[in-house]
């Protein structure tokens, strides 16, 4: 079972998941005073992976993967965490390292995929070593970007293998046809079906979403954080939790009657 706090924007976009968006994963990371999503979505075009950076005053940033462009990454994220761990370990501070590039790049790669580009540039300032990866898209289009701690690379990259390992890497439509989204709201709570596949076949997530009433934005004082847990049943074990949930549901119905 996974936790997972839920912010207004991401709360509606679990409300569209009925329209043909299926999240299949989630990881969390908590790296320095930030917080990362990698999420592993589905739509009618395919699988990739939504990257969030979630700042510590609630800024957020977000990136959009291919899973092919996601393996391209992790693969570099290899190289610059080598770079990184091939400087001066004992040297943490910009101000005393020998030659410092004046625009900060201690080193740069760059990812093409479709009309994406990802610039990925290991820079230093006075706060320290960190990764800074932006999106762009032609025509003028809107530059995304997040910004990973040098430290946090290596734990990055694990995360991002662990849901290349379990999802592949195949940008492809899926080749079955998977049942829409379903959800349902019982009380302040709100219940959340959905189907996807991996390797080890169908399975359906089920996830339940409360409001946190302790939290409240800073920014945007009607907004609130949600609460989020989910569990996931493989295919074969549908029929076995329908009967299960039935049973309970027909002693639940007799006890009803017998008052």
């Amino acid at each position: 079972m996974s936790d997972r706090e839920l912010s207004g924007d991401e709360q509606q976009q679990s409300q569209a998941q009925g329209s043909g968006e299926q999240e299949l994963a989630t990881r969390t990371l908590h790296i320095q005073s930030k917080r990362f999503y990698l999420d592993v979505k589905q739509n009618r075009r395919g699988r990739f992976i939504k990257v969030a950076e979630v700042g510590a005053g609630g800024k957020k940033s977000r990136l959009l993967l291919a899973m092919s462009s996601a393996a391209e990454f992790r693969d570099y994220l290899t190289e610059f965490t080598e770079h990184y761990a091939s400087l001066d370990a004992n040297d943490e501070s910009p101000s005393n390292t020998e030659n410092p590039p004046e625009d900060g790049k201690l080193k740069s790669e760059m990812i093409v995929k479709d009309n994406k580009r990802y610039y990925l540039d290991l820079k230093e300032n006075q706060r320290g070593r960190f990764l800074r990866v932006s999106q762009t898209i032609p025509r003028g289009g809107p530059r995304s970007q997040i910004a990973i701690p040098a430290q946090g690379m290596i734990e990055f990259r694990d995360a991002l293998t662990e849901l290349l390992d379990e999802y592949g890497t195949d940008d492809q439509e899926p080749q079955s046809e998977l049942p829409e989204s379903r959800s349902m709201r019982v009380e302040n709570k709100m219940f959340y079906f959905d189907v996807g596949s991996n390797r080890r076949g169908v399975y359906m997530r089920v996830s339940e979403v409360v409001p946190d009433r302790n939290y409240m934005s800073r920014s945007s004082p009607q907004v609130r954080n949600n609460f989020r847990t989910a569990i996931t049943i493989p295919e074969r074990s549908w029929a076995r939790f329908r009967d299960t949930l039935s049973e309970f549901v027909d002693k639940s119905g007799k006890k009803e009657g017998s008052q």
